[in-house]
């Protein structure tokens, strides 16, 4: 068994950031390497297993895990090199970080590569820099849903299970609505598409009302079996299980996932 050498002992928020950088696509793969050799020495992985998995030597895992109980994550970013000198240092950089990680801008539920530089007085050039170094997007945001149902586990297996090896015999498919669809018609026919121009479609088209499209997709197969309904009741719904019944063969066992539209 290889020796571990030097303890590395990583925060809380030092591992969130350690563990963002790991897995970024846009940082430079050294640093993306870096911050998995700390990683992996924080949670006891010996050189040897370092170097194999990171694909590094022994000498670079011991150097860079010096270089952070030494200096923290800003060891990470390698030596400073010959050349114009910085024009931010660390404390700057930490100001500018902590700002748009813990505040929000006046007027504004984000923050933007202006709105940062207007604020610490970084130019924007510097502040999309350090913040695409750092993994850093305020711009951005993505959705989650936190589920109460005490059963949601046992559920996220039966699903997924069907997905994955659906039982001999039997047929999964993923039943949904959509409502309010806009039934429009162009008021002329659509120009096919030729050598130099694009198909053309005019702008002006007929409202013809709404519709509801109900649709069961197969996702082994991507096949789709779908209506529409002028309605969207239990009524439009349990017609279009029929539907589905009858497009389906007779020997085979019909699983559907569903959400709660059909309770």
């Amino acid at each position: 068994m290889g020796r571990k050498g030097i303890e590395v002992v990583v925060s809380k928020l030092e591992r969130e950031q350690l563990l963002s950088m790991s897995r970024s696509r846009s940082l430079p793969h050294s640093l993306v390497r870096r911050a998995k050799i700390v990683l992996m020495a924080a949670d006891g992985h010996t050189n040897q297993e370092i170097a194999v998995q990171c694909e590094v030597t022994s000498p670079a895992i011991t150097h860079w895990k010096k270089r952070f109980v030494a200096q923290g994550l800003a060891g990470l970013h390698g030596e400073a090199r010959p050349g114009r000198p910085r024009a931010h240092d660390d404390e700057t950089v930490a100001e500018l970080l902590a700002k748009v990680l813990h505040e929000k801008p006046d007027g504004a539920t984000h923050w933007s590569v202006r709105s940062a530089a207007a604020q610490t007085g970084i130019s924007k050039s510097s502040v999309a820099r350090y913040l695409s170094l750092f993994g850093v997007q305020p711009h951005r945001s993505k959705s989650f849903k936190l589920s109460t149902d005490p059963y949601f586990v046992e559920k996220v297996r039966d699903i997924v299970g069907l997905y994955l090896s659906p039982p001999t015999n039997a047929l999964v498919l993923c039943v949904d609505e959509k409502s309010q669809c806009q039934a429009l018609e162009r008021t002329q026919p659509v120009l096919p598409m030729g050598l130099g121009y694009l198909e053309g479609v005019t702008h002006d088209y007929i409202r013809h009302g709404t519709t509801t499209l109900f649709a069961a997709l197969n996702a082994a197969t991507g096949e789709v079996i779908a209506q529409c309904k002028s309605r969207h009741r239990h009524q439009e719904f349990l017609a279009f299980l029929k539907h589905v019944d009858q497009a389906v063969p007779e020997d085979l066992d019909v699983h559907l996932i569903v959400d709660n539209y059909a309770c």
